[in-house]
């Protein structure tokens, strides 16, 4: 089993940053890859991007590209979240989630291909 423990949300006005936390704790020698998604009320799950665990594979959805990085700290298990300029449409609840397996590429991009997900970190972003 692989836990995921997001954190760094909270309030940012609109045009700021905010950088969240995805730490991996048990059986993280297993993971494959890792992913951030995102979900605003009343809305369906969003792809936010990918990185593979050895750290050397990103990928942005395209609205995020820009403005938003992926990153990861091998030591300390952990994988990172940049997000700056941030906009009001930018307000979700987001998620980490990992899978020890190679899947899909449309599976790590839907959501469906992840054996391990967080509980979220909520980002809000004031006007």
């Amino acid at each position: 089993q692989v836990q995921l423990v997001e954190s760094g949300g909270g309030l940012v006005q609109a045009g700021g940053s905010l950088r969240l936390s995805c730490a991996a704790s048990g059986r993280t020698f297993s993971v494959y890859i890792t992913g951030w998604f995102r979900q605003a009320p009343g809305k369906d799950r969003e792809f936010v991007g990918r990185i593979s665990w050895s750290g050397g594979s990103t990928a942005l959805a395209d609205s995020m590209k820009g403005r938003f990085t992926i990153s990861r700290e091998a030591a300390k298990n952990t994988v990172y979240l940049q997000m700056n300029s941030l906009k009001p449409e930018d307000t979700a609840v987001y998620y980490c989630a990992a899978q020890a397996v190679p899947v899909p590429l449309s599976a790590l991009v839907d959501g469906t291909g992840y054996s391990y997900w967080g509980q979220g970190t909520q980002v809000t972003v004031s006007s």
